[in-house]
């Protein structure tokens, strides 16, 4: 097998025994995270059986959709939203998980085909309140739900978070349960949601024990991430 079908598998098994004993009894999507790494990296974890990618730089995608129009990937974008990308983030991917203002959400909405379903959408929440991160604050995201759900073209999933980095177990866990907290009390509003997305290759299995359905994964399935050489 080769080296990233090894990582994968690892990693799935890893995900199936963190989920089996998570309180949540959810079932765990790996989305690999692609960014930086080459359109043949993205066709080998295809052809050993991963299908959902997520970008987090608009033009290094198209590229590399454009490369691999021959197969049916899943494409997610995972990175902050400029206005002006708006249509064509909208108009070349399946979800979008990094919705944090209503401005965003109409001009997407207004932006995606009518013949393509509903965008899949996630809102971006702040809970370490990073002011150099992406996300709406815990209390402004029931409003920004609201609006959400009012847009025909998009589909509100669920949250989506990056929580401050730390290799402390405990505060890892500690910004995981804020981000579920979020999505909980989303629930008891009434909203329909179903997708958490948290976890990354440090910290998937804690993320998981905190009710995560989707761990975005580049790393640990990837390896080092190369140095960037393409326009984002």
């Amino acid at each position: 097998m080769t080296t990233i079908s090894n990582r994968l598998q690892h990693i799935l098994a890893t995900i199936q025994s963190a989920q089996a004993i998570s309180k949540y009894q959810q079932q765990v999507k790996l989305l690999a995270v692609s960014k930086a790494q080459s359109a043949s990296a993205v066709r080998e974890a295809f052809t050993v059986g991963q299908t959902s990618f997520g970008e987090n730089y608009l033009q290094e995608a198209l590229d590399k959709q454009a490369a691999l129009t021959d197969l049916p990937i899943e494409w997610h974008f995972i990175g902050p939203i400029q206005s002006n990308k708006t249509q064509p983030i909208a108009q070349h991917f399946s979800w979008v998980h990094s919705i944090d203002r209503l401005k965003i959400a109409q001009r997407l909405n207004e932006a995606r085909p009518t013949d393509l379903a509903p965008l899949q959408v996630c809102i971006q929440v702040n809970v370490s309140n990073e002011s150099s991160k992406s996300g709406v604050s815990p209390h402004d995201l029931a409003s920004l739900a609201t609006s959400i759900v009012s847009l025909p073209r998009l589909k509100l999933r669920g949250l989506m978070a990056i929580p401050a980095p730390t290799h402390d177990i405990n505060q890892q866990q500690a910004q995981f349960k804020q981000v579920r907290q979020c999505y909980d009390a989303l629930l008891t509003k009434g909203f329909t949601l179903d997708t958490l997305s948290i976890g990354m290759s440090d910290d998937y299995t804690i993320a998981i024990a905190e009710g995560a359905t989707i761990v975005r994964i580049g790393s640990a399935l990837f390896g080092a991430r190369p140095l960037p050489n393409i326009s984002r």
